[in-house]
């Protein structure tokens, strides 16, 4: 606080330029600039009134700002998460939906998903499975059924989606059948094995 009252004096008592008050006090030109500049962002005066001491000088200086309201909006990341539990829900879904609520002020898409995905990385988890390669082959239906056109007649057709995954390589073979019936399954699990070239251990 002292070399800001030296400054102060010798720009308004003595008229020094920056270099000539930076030399004389040992200090840069641009330290110099600065504390002048926040003097003047105070409105503060010469002579700095008596009544004003060091701490008095140095919270009128460096006041802080009022904190500013966050320029974009939070999603509910833990309503996103159990969203995500349900059937047929999917990030960019709740995302148009986070941006219909809180419009200019959300985040885009990809900011959404990266931000969602690093709270999701700090949640304890409870259950960690090894898999040996080979060892298992996980096999269901995924999702809702999904429409096949027949080439020749045209018709829609609702198919289901076969998926099996083997545990340790992630290796994944997905098909349509009819339906869900044990005749599908032994089907989709002939094909899987067949795309996959053996069986799992």
């Amino acid at each position: 606080m002292r070399k800001i009252r030296d400054v102060l004096r010798y720009r308004h008592s003595a008229g020094l330029s920056l270099e000539a008050i930076a030399g004389a006090l040992n200090i840069s030109k641009g330290v110099v600039a600065k504390y002048l500049r926040l003097a003047t962002v105070a409105g503060l005066t010469w002579p700095i009134p008596d009544a004003l001491d060091d701490a008095a000088l140095e919270k009128l200086l460096y006041r802080q700002s009022a904190a500013r309201e966050p320029t974009f909006a939070e999603p509910d990341y833990a309503l996103v998460h159990q969203e995500l539990k349900k059937k047929g829900v999917t990030l960019t879904l709740l995302w148009e939906e986070y941006r219909q609520a809180v419009g200019d002020r959300g985040y885009q898409y990809t900011a959404f998903c990266t931000r969602y995905r690093d709270w999701a990385g700090k949640l304890k988890r409870s259950m960690r499975q090894i898999h040996r390669a080979g060892e298992k082959l996980f096999a269901d239906y995924a999702g809702p059924t999904v429409p096949i056109v027949d080439a020749s007649t045209g018709e829609i057709c609702p198919a289901s989606i076969f998926v099996a995954v083997l545990g340790a390589s992630s290796y994944t073979f997905a098909c349509a059948t009819p339906g869900q019936t044990q005749a599908d399954w032994l089907t989709g699990m002939s094909r899987a094995l067949t795309f996959i070239g053996g069986v799992r251990r």
